[in-house]
Order: C-alpha cells, then structure tokens, then sequence
C-alpha cells in the first residue's frame, strides 16, 4: 500500500515527466495520507487508442490521463480529496502537451479492499 496507476493516452508519453511525477507522488502521498516511502508503489500503463468524444483519433488534440491510488481503510474524506488535489496540480507540473492538445485529467482515491495482501 498504495497501489498506484497511472492510466494515459501514449499520445503524451514524450511530454510525460513519469519519473519526475513518480517522486513527487510518492512524497504527496507519504505527507498527506501517512503511507511509508518504501510502501509506495506506482505504475504507468500508456494506451494505444484514447477515444474522446466524436473528434477523430488520428487528430490526437485531445488526451487522458487518470491517476487510481489504493490505499488502505481509515483516511477521512478531507484526506482523499486533499491527496486528489495534490495529484492533480503534480500532472499539471509533470505533463507539458503542445498547445494543441487538451489534456484531461483525473485522479481518485479508493480504498483497498479488506482481503487485500501482498508479498
């Protein structure tokens, strides 16, 4: 714990400081939610086809990027959505598309499930 994916369109991957953004992640979610630097985990999964609305893919104005951290039972909701905030303003630190794409940009926070383990 945590459990982090980083979901985006590969459209941006040159744009895309994922080591960069990794860290600083890391060190949000140490500071906001209590997680241990050694616990933290993420992991980057870029999408071959990233559909938007009825714009035609192959124009690539348009790019996603959604941020999913696991993190065990017990944050309050402030927590959740002062960690969500905080990923949020790090992809906009992190992410430098051209002007003529529209990055869209998401993150949420969800509690691991309670038979959740690891090795």
């Amino acid at each position: 714990m945590p459990q982090i994916t980083v979901d985006y369109s590969r459209t941006i991957t040159p744009a895309f400081d994922r080591a960069g953004f990794a860290r600083a992640l890391h060190e949000a979610t140490v500071e906001i939610a209590a997680a241990k630097p050694e616990a933290c985990k993420t992991q980057f999964r870029a999408s071959e086809f990233t559909a938007f609305g009825y714009e035609d893919p192959d124009e690539h104005g348009h790019a996603v990027v959604h941020v999913t951290l696991g993190l065990l039972a017990g944050r309050t909701e402030e927590t959740k959505a002062k960690l969500t905030e905080a990923v949020l303003e790090l992809l906009r630190k992190h992410i430098e598309v051209d002007p003529g794409t529209v990055l869209h940009a998401s993150a949420e926070v969800r509690e691991l499930d309670a038979s959740y383990r690891k090795f």
